[in-house]
C-alpha cells in the first residue's frame, strides 16, 4: 500500500521529470545541430511559409560553442546583388566571431534586393536601382524581405543557446538601411547596431529617435561613389542627436565595396564597438 508521504513523493518527482522533459529553462543544453559544422560556414534553408518556397541562409556557428553556455549573437544583413554567402565571406567576419566567440547569421531578406522591409511593405522602392530585383517578386516584397529576417532569428534563437543581452544588427549598404529599420522597429532587442556604407537615401518607417538608447557604429569611405559621405555625415548628425553613444569611422579614400569586405582591420573595429555593449 502506498502512504500518503510516498504519493506526495511520487508526485513530487513525477512533476519534475515533467518540468525538465519540457524545459526551456535557461540551463537546458542546446547543442549543435546534426546539419550544423562548427567552426565553418553552413549554409540552411528552412520553410518560408508565408513566401510558399523554401528560403536560404548562411550561418557561422564557433567551435567553441557545445550548447551549454550562451553565446552572443549577430544578424548579418547582405547588400543589393549580394547575399548571404558573399557577406559572411567578407574579411574578418568569421575570424572575429570565432575568436570572440559570436554565433553569426546572415539571411537573404527573401532576395538580392528586398531591402529588409526599411522602403517599406510593397515592391516599388523609389527609384530604377532600388527595384533592381522586384520584377516577378511578389507584391509585399519588402514585407516578406523583413519576415524572412525575423524568421532566421526565430530558428537560431530556438535552435542555439542564445544570450538575449548580446544580440546585434550589422549591414553593408542596402544591409546598412536594413540595420537602421531593424533598429528603430525592434530598438528593445539589440545591444548596439552597426552599419557599413549603408543606402541611407530614405528614412525608415520607424522615426530615428528609437535609436537613442542603441550605441550606433557607422562607417563610411569618403570616396564612395555609391552613396555619397555627406548623405552619411547628414545621417551620423541625426543619429548622434538622439543622445545615443555614436561612432563614426570615415575611410580616406574608401570606395563602397572593397573598403567593406577587404578590410580586417575594420571589421574588427566594428567588433570590439559591438562587444563593448550588452542589454
Amino acid at each position: 500500500m502506498i502512504t500518503v508521504v510516498q504519493s506526495t513523493r511520487l508526485l513530487v518527482v513525477a512533476l519534475l521529470v515533467t518540468v525538465l522533459a519540457s524545459c526551456a529553462c535557461p540551463f537546458a543544453v542546446k547543442p549543435t545541430p546534426n546539419d550544423v559544422v562548427a567552426g565553418q560556414v553552413t549554409n540552411r534553408t528552412y520553410d518560408f511559409k508565408e513566401a510558399g518556397k523554401p528560403m536560404s541562409y548562411a550561418l557561422y556557428v564557433p567551435s567553441s560553442y557545445d550548447g551549454s553556455q550562451k553565446m552572443p549573437l549577430m544578424i548579418l544583413l547582405h547588400g543589393l546583388t549580394s547575399n548571404p554567402n558573399a557577406v559572411i565571406g567578407y574579411e574578418g567576419i568569421t575570424q572575429e566571431a570565432e575568436k570572440r566567440g559570436i554565433i553569426v547569421v546572415a539571411p537573404y531578406g527573401y532576395n538580392e534586393g528586398g531591402w529588409y522591409g526599411s522602403r517599406g511593405k510593397g515592391k516599388d522602392f523609389g527609384d530604377k536601382t532600388a527595384n533592381m530585383f522586384t520584377k516577378g517578386a511578389p507584391e509585399n516584397l519588402g514585407e516578406l524581405s523583413e519576415l524572412d529576417v525575423l524568421n532566421v532569428f526565430d530558428i537560431i534563437r530556438d535552435e542555439f543557446r542564445i544570450d538575449k543581452d548580446r544580440m546585434y544588427v550589422v549591414g553593408h549598404s542596402m544591409g546598412g538601411a536594413g540595420t537602421v529599420h531593424f533598429g528603430t522597429k525592434y530598438h528593445k532587442q539589440w545591444a548596439a547596431i552597426a552599419m557599413m556604407s549603408p543606402a541611407v537615401f530614405v528614412d525608415p518607417p520607424e522615426p530615428i529617435s528609437n535609436l537613442k538608447d542603441i550605441p550606433v557604429m557607422i562607417v563610411h569611405g569618403d570616396n564612395d561613389e555609391l552613396v555619397p559621405v555627406d548623405l552619411v555625415r547628414e545621417f551620423y548628425q541625426r543619429v548622434s542627436d538622439t543622445g545615443t553613444i555614436t561612432k563614426y569611422m570615415e575611410i580616406p579614400d574608401g570606395d563602397h565595396v572593397k573598403v567593406i569586405s577587404r578590410n580586417p582591420e575594420m571589421i574588427t573595429e566594428v567588433f570590439d564597438f559591438l562587444t563593448s555593449y550588452s542589454n
